[in-house]
């Protein structure tokens, strides 16, 4: 985690993006514009883009009528939002590790941008129970133990086991059929060996069978237990899980949707039941 100062690299952080990308300097989010290089460019510019940089092409801007500041864009939700996502991702694959403390000003640095909206998205994962705010250091990540593992798989079960057999009895085969490309692309994903890049896909998964219940606030108290289920734990564990494991957690996505089409309720309970036992 030590910071680079190369400050070159590609385009913005990209949703999903492996922290791996990140280290290398191939990801960057953007550097925001000062508020004065912003107000200068809009003082500069005219209707046609003209301005300083028309003089200087010799247009003739004199005599135009002078155009009101357009409102400044404020993008700091949108870099945050990629932050989180990094930060996220950084979490699943074990790359922040459990009890290390981690700066934002370090991170900023790593990122390409300032220590603040690093600090926002850090606080934001301090909400979701992620992390922990240390005083005039950073933030630790949370140590997890198999007991809280075993808490959320009971509480996930309780929520979604439910609510996955009355949509069963209730939604048509041909809607199910609809969700099999994201059953397949749970089983590219956990192919990849990308822990990242899989626990996505898997909450879109979920996230979409869900959804059919019409229960907005289901599906987000759903997903919140969901990604709390995937972060690493101490030692070991989802985090830490190989290919062969991701793949046959992802396998039981298409059997599940399988299940569904032909409404068979005896058998999708217990996959039901055998998913959520491995955290999945």
């Amino acid at each position: 985690m030590t910071p680079s100062t190369d400050t070159s690299g590609g385009g913005p952080l990209k949703q999903g993006e492996p922290w791996s990308a990140v280290q290398a300097g191939q990801a960057r989010v953007p550097r925001q514009a000062g508020a004065a290089g912003a107000a200068a460019a809009a003082d500069g510019a005219g209707a046609d883009g003209a301005g300083a940089d028309g003089a200087v092409r010799g247009e003739h801007t004199h005599g135009e009528p002078a155009l009101p500041r357009p409102r400044p864009v404020i993008q700091r939700s949108s870099v945050r939002g990629q932050i989180v996502d990094a930060l996220r991702a950084a979490l699943v694959a074990g790359d922040l590790r459990p009890g290390e403390v981690y700066s934002a000003p370090v991170l900023g640095e790593r990122f390409g941008v300032s220590a603040t909206p690093v600090r926002e998205a850090m606080q934001q994962l301090a909400i979701e129970g992620a992390v922990e705010v240390v005083p005039n250091r950073g933030f630790r990540v949370v140590e997890r133990g198999a007991r809280e593992l075993a808490e959320l798989a009971e509480v996930r079960s309780l929520i979604e086991v439910p609510v996955m057999l009355r949509l069963a009895r209730a939604v048509p085969a041909e809607r199910w059929a609809e969700l099999r490309p994201l059953a397949e692309a749970t089983v590219r994903a956990a192919s990849s060996g990308c822990r990242a890049t899989y626990a996505e896909s898997d909450r879109v998964f979920h996230r979409a069978v869900l959804s059919l219940s019409g229960n907005g606030q289901l599906v987000q108290i759903a997903e919140d237990l969901h990604r709390r289920a995937q972060w690493p734990l101490v030692g070991g564990g989802p985090g830490g899980r190989g290919r062969a494991e991701l793949v046959a957690d992802a396998h039981e996505h298409t059997a599940l949707l399988d299940a569904l089409i032909a409404g068979d309720l005896d058998v999708v309970r217990v996959l039901v039941g055998e998913h959520f036992t491995g955290a999945g």
